[in-house]
């Protein structure tokens, strides 16, 4: 479980937002909406640690994750706005990659380009791919990485109707089996979920 407690975080001496708490069980997605510039990049950032809050507490399981550190990374998923691929490599040799620094073996990397769409790019450098596949590489590493606590902002971002689907399936599939998201999107969700809630950082 993923409980946020009267989290505050501050951009320069302007509050983004304050006493902001929320639980997350598994099965269970957060929608974090908001107008540019709101906070939702810093939440999700503070949410894996890589922005310090001005206030407030984030537990993974009852306990602060400034305590559990590696512990609570090994748990999760981060795609940010962006993809984290290196152009030079292939589409494989990317998940190779992020598969070898999270110390996962690699047997899925097949089965998650052929999901991604991305199965006919597996030898050509990832420099090549448009903004959209691009996109999709990034989200495999969801497929290679498995972890149960996705983050992601604004994963649809760059995606056709076609990737669209196929994002939406695989988040779907992810709460079903028992994953947690929190995701950021200026767009509706259609997802098949039990639990979604949803945080406007507008208000």
């Amino acid at each position: 479980m993923l409980d946020v407690i009267n989290l505050e975080c501050t951009r320069g001496d302007r509050p983004l937002f304050r006493n902001l708490s929320f639980s997350l069980k598994a099965g269970e997605l957060l929608h974090v909406t908001g107008c540019n510039g709101s906070g939702k990049t810093t939440l999700l950032r503070t949410l894996c640690g890589l922005t310090r809050p001005s206030a407030g507490e984030i537990r993974w399981n009852g306990m602060p994750v400034r305590d559990l550190s590696d512990d609570y990374h090994e748990v999760l998923a981060y795609v940010g706005h962006s993809n984290g691929i290196q152009g030079e490599l292939t589409p494989a040799e990317n998940l190779r990659v992020a598969a070898g620094l999270a110390g996962r073996n690699t047997p899925s990397i097949t089965q998650a380009l052929e999901r991604m769409a991305l199965a006919a790019y597996h030898h050509f450098p990832a420099k090549i791919l448009s903004q959209g596949q691009k996109r999709r590489l990034g989200l495999a590493r969801l497929l290679v990485l498995q972890k149960p606590l996705w983050i992601l902002d604004e994963p649809f971002s760059a995606l056709d109707v076609r990737s669209t689907a196929i994002m939406t399936n695989l988040l779907a599939e992810h709460l079903a089996s028992g994953g947690m998201i929190v995701i950021t999107s200026h767009q509706e969700l259609t997802i098949q979920v039990t639990t979604m809630l949803r945080i406007s950082l507008d208000s």
